[in-house]
């Protein structure tokens, strides 16, 4: 079952209160809230996708309910900027032979732009070692409680500013019978055809010890994919022959988180480093993200820099000595305030940027110099072009341009050079960056 006419409301709703809206945020994520809202994910017992959706205080059903009340409060204390729907659909597979509903809670925060949208996400369901057992206590206090709590704490502290762009606060469910809330609200996008300007998933993002005992607390993990999982063969051959692979979309979204980031650690010495890990996610396993990617959008991945797997996926219990379970005490909530904070000013410079260029193009085969051209972005107030020498990965050089869409590098042989350009809008909140390549040909 689908709650789609709902979402069209939402996104046509009236702009908030301009008073609230337009108030300068500068609080910074509490970790003992995020502390309480992860215990309160934690005693409700199982979140499995399998269990109860109609127990009023243990199952998935329970925990849905809280967290789209805590949106709604949360929406009501901004004039009701925050809208809070659910959208629905029955899944049938491996790890729900006989089908269950899927639902996710989505509270939208509705910009100047109703129909560009920043999505901010985690998931709400857990699991023990048996992926099919709904009825064991298990407290998923990092997988992915963490997730959920970043998610509502963003909400805080964004809804208290005006943006350009919609905001998106997704609490999934059925990520661990098979990304099915992620594919839900992928899906739901493009059949309702929003511009995505990023998706933030937060999964597992809570912890600092890792398996081995070595305390990992100044990075976090970004994974982005390179090569668009999209794309036709054609246009990969294309964009390799062109040299993109390290410039798609979500390595873009991973390298602008990188650089807000580095932003951070110049005025405050406890910011974490983003460690920007180039596949889509951790080795032969996935995320709620990936849906997003397969349908070409800009996704990408944040996990703790040190996983601990005795407290992944484990029913409760010692073994010889060893402490097995997703529990509270095992997370370290001045991190996950930490991570909370990376992703709120992400999104605060994302949603209020505006979109990147559809298309930036080069011209300057056989020649010194190279033309650079890229199509108009309503809302930029001017452009940044960047290049870097194709021997590394970071943007070296930029230069600023208003009033045009072109402009020409001299001296800069395009062989030996990346190019790429984002927009910017009066305030310089920048979108991510789009990679230069060559002019599509004519069709034949």
């Amino acid at each position: 079952m689908r709650y789609l006419p709902m979402l069209a409301l939402l996104l046509a709703a009236p702009a908030p209160n301009a008073a609230i809206a337009q108030q300068k945020q500068t609080e910074a994520p509490n970790p003992e809230r995020l502390k309480a809202d992860v215990e309160k994910l934690v005693s409700f017992g199982t979140r499995h996708t399998l269990s109860s959706p109609d127990h009023p205080t243990r199952g998935i059903g329970a925990s849905r309910k809280w967290a789209a009340e805590e949106l709604d409060r949360i929406g009501a204390k901004c004039g009701d900027c925050i809208k809070v729907a659910r959208i629905g659909r029955t899944f049938t597979g491996p790890r729900a032979p006989n089908g269950v509903e899927v639902v996710n809670v989505l509270g939208f925060q509705r910009g100047e732009d109703p129909r560009r949208v920043v999505i901010v996400q985690g998931h709400i369901d857990n699991r023990v070692s048996d992926v099919m057992d709904s009825t064991s206590d298990a407290p998923g206090a990092n997988d992915d409680a963490s997730g959920v709590a970043l998610v509502i704490e963003a909400a805080r502290i964004l809804s208290k500013q005006k943006h350009k762009a919609t905001i998106v606060y997704a609490v999934l469910s059925g990520e661990e019978q098979g990304l099915w809330g992620g594919t839900l609200l992928a899906e739901t996008a493009k059949e309702r055809g929003w511009t995505v300007t990023a998706v933030l998933n937060n999964d597992i993002v809570g912890n600092t010890l890792g398996q081995n005992g070595v305390r990992v607390a100044d990075r976090v993990r970004v994974f982005s994919e390179g090569i668009r999982a999209s794309e036709a063969l054609e246009d990969g051959i294309r964009r390799r022959g062109d040299g993109g692979e390290d410039d798609g979309p979500s390595r873009a979204l991973a390298k602008a988180i990188d650089k807000v980031a580095g932003d951070m650690r110049q005025t405050d010495s406890g910011a974490l480093d983003v460690f920007v890990v180039r596949r889509p996610d951790r080795f032969g396993r996935g995320g709620d993200h990936e849906p997003f990617l397969r349908l070409g959008y800009p996704a990408v991945r944040f996990s703790v820099g040190a996983e601990n797997w005795d407290q992944q996926h484990q029913n409760l219990r010692t073994e010889q000595g060893r402490v097995y379970g997703d529990t509270v005490d095992k997370m370290d909530f001045p991190y996950l305030a930490r991570v909370t904070a990376i992703n709120i000013a992400t999104i605060r410079r994302l949603a209020n940027a505006p979109a990147a260029p559809a298309s930036v193009t080069l011209d300057g085969a056989l020649s010194m110099d190279v033309k650079v051209k890229w199509s108009e972005v309503p809302g930029a107030r001017s452009y940044n072009v960047y290049w870097r020498r194709n021997d590394v990965q970071d943007w070296q050089e930029v230069r600023g341009v208003a009033g045009r869409t072109e402009t020409l590098l001299k001296d800069k042989v395009v062989d030996d050079h990346f190019v790429g350009v984002s927009a910017v809008a009066a305030d310089g909140s920048e979108s991510i960056v789009t990679f230069g390549t060559r002019a599509a040909p004519p069709p034949r």
